[in-house]
């Protein structure tokens, strides 16, 4: 969905690579030692006034120690060594502060940069992947199969989702896995539920409220039937509703290449998978037996206290099944796993980081992503959520409400460890106070004007590589820094596992377009190798727009 698919073993040197390299070059001439191991690595950014230059590096502040000179100094020869060998490419520069060098770029350099955007294709910003690509598990959503998804759910979809998109963009190899808790106690609640319904009654203490449990009795359970099989209905209840969770999920545009049931992992014989983690975790000395029960060591590994695996009555907890779960991920294969938890998990982490050191595993290879809540705002007011009172907002009525482009753009635009306040009369407005809309808009704008000028005039604009030598304008010049800057931020979203970077970087990318298209004509333009850019310049923003949008499984329309 708008992005083309690039190998993660391709290295692509953009535009900044090589002034970065430059920059490092001309330090090494003026006397700084550099290694392959330990190159000269100084900061490169863009200034937030357009006055004080398209890049800004404190290269000269760095070399000050080594060459025993005033930064400011060392920023003038550092300027003196970058018009050396960026030529025509360099505008001007200056020395700012205490030793910043600014860093003036000509036209020159802009058209090549677009240039290079253009001849990248579908695939710019991907391949970025740091170091070899991996073969990655994210296993996301997850929520007990005893009622509908809730909205709250859906904010894990959409965060694993736009994840494993971006992983994958990068160059990795990502699998998407739902673990259905269908065994312990919240099952056999679920069953006792049904059976309360069934007969009119109350449900037990600690049982399911809502009005999905009335209809999976009336479904399920045989009226003439005077003792109905509670554990037979939890089982065909939990069926019901994970092909529900799957169907509203498919609808949400997630879907998983692996659905893992929890009570596989109880039903091999001798154990199976539960025995072989007690097994391996009992090779490695990291068991011991204490009041009947059998605990995990967990502070030898960094944990506040030591785990019980077994109860005292022989039941396995929680966590013994979730060590199980974790050494089949490890025995498939899997390089890195990254599980997205909710808020109320955040105590599992050290201790499920510390079964997976006594398994004999690298910790850093687990990642464990703790989602913060999503409230839902309407007319001012948030909606409460709670499954088992059933007075919750379901992820499919969230979608009927406002659509899965604004669901999803929304729940991903803030940090997922920052609370989402999801409001529903914004996310229903067409205007530009609705991101998602002023994304779309910018797009179909887009599509609008290309398509004014003529599929194949645009074809004929996008193929003139290099580019014609025309003068920029600001517009321009902003929108081009803008769309080089992509890369970047797909390698940093991707390395922050944070897919909200790529929300706030498609809004920008729309605000940059838009300035450019009011200070800019584009079709009909004098003369036509201005038209020629430009159109050149439209394009692929229109490309980057959808491909950001696409990361995050959001539409580009072509009309809005």
């Amino acid at each position: 969905m708008g992005c083309g698919r690039r190998s993660g073993t391709l290295h692509v040197v953009t535009p900044l690579d090589q002034l970065r390299a430059a920059i490092a070059d001309a330090a090494i001439a003026l006397g700084q030692q550099a290694t392959a191991e330990e190159p000269f690595v100084a900061t490169l950014e863009r200034p937030k006034r357009p006055e004080f230059g398209d890049y800004s590096t404190n290269a000269a502040m760095l070399l000050a120690p080594k060459l025993k000179k005033p930064p400011r100094e060392i920023a003038v020869a550092l300027g003196e060594q970058l018009e050396q060998r960026l030529g025509e490419s360099l505008k001007s520069f200056e020395v700012a502060g205490p030793g910043f060098l600014n860093i003036f770029l000509a036209d020159h350099w802009h058209r090549d940069t677009l240039a290079y955007v253009l001849d990248q294709g579908e695939g710019f910003g991907g391949g970025s992947a740091s170091g070899a690509p991996e073969r990655i598990l994210v296993e996301f959503v997850s929520a007990n199969p005893t009622g509908p998804l809730t909205a709250a759910g859906g904010r894990h979809a959409a965060y694993g989702d736009a994840l494993a998109r971006m992983l994958s963009f990068a160059g990795h190899d990502v699998q998407r896995e739902y673990y259905i808790n269908d065994h312990g106690s919240q099952i056999a609640k679920l069953g006792a539920s049904i059976v309360a319904r069934s007969r009119g009654e109350d449900v037990p203490e600690g049982g399911y409220e809502g009005a999905y449990v009335s209809e999976l009795a009336l479904q399920l359970v045989d009226a003439t039937d005077p003792e109905p099989d509670s554990d037979a209905l939890a089982e065909q209840g939990v069926a019901i509703i994970v092909d529900g969770i799957r169907e509203t999920l498919h609808g949400f545009r997630v879907d998983f290449d692996t659905w893992f049931s929890e009570r596989s992992l109880h039903q091999d014989e001798n154990g199976g998978a539960i025995s072989a983690a007690y097994k391996a975790l009992e090779a490695g000395g990291a068991t011991f037996a204490s009041d009947d029960a059998t605990w995990l060591r967990t502070t030898a590994y960094g944990d506040d206290k030591d785990r019980v695996l077994r109860r005292s009555n022989g039941e396995d907890t929680y966590f013994a099944s979730d060590i199980a779960y974790h050494l089949d991920k490890r025995a498939r294969g899997f390089q890195r796993l990254i599980d997205v938890w909710g808020a109320d998990h955040h105590g599992y982490v050290a201790r499920m980081k510390a079964a997976f050191t006594a398994l004999g595993d690298d910790p850093d290879a687990l990642e464990i992503v703790i989602m913060q809540f999503v409230n839902i705002i309407e007319h001012g007011e948030r909606a409460s959520m709670s499954k088992r009172r059933g007075d919750f907002i379901t992820l499919s009525d969230l979608i009927s409400e406002i659509g899965v482009d604004a669901a999803r753009f929304l729940m991903l635009q803030r940090s997922h460890d920052s609370t989402v306040d999801l409001d529903l009369d914004l996310a229903r407005e067409q205007s530009s106070e609705n991101p998602v809309y002023y994304v779309q808009y910018a797009h179909a704008r887009i599509v609008s004007v290309l398509t004014k000028a003529d599929v194949a005039r645009v074809g004929e604009a996008t193929a003139l590589l290099p580019l014609p030598a025309v003068a920029l304008e600001p517009a321009e010049r902003a929108l081009i820094h803008k769309l080089l800057s992509f890369s970047s931020e797909v390698d940093d979203a991707v390395t922050r596992r944070a897919p909200h970077r790529i929300a706030a970087y498609a809004l920008e990318l729309a605000q940059e377009f838009t300035a450019f298209y009011r200070d800019c004509q584009i079709v009909g333009v004098q003369p036509v190798e201005t038209e020629s850019f430009r159109l050149g310049l439209a394009e692929a923003s229109r490309r980057v727009i959808a491909c950001a949008l696409g990361l995050l499984a959001v539409d580009a329309p072509d009309v809005m």
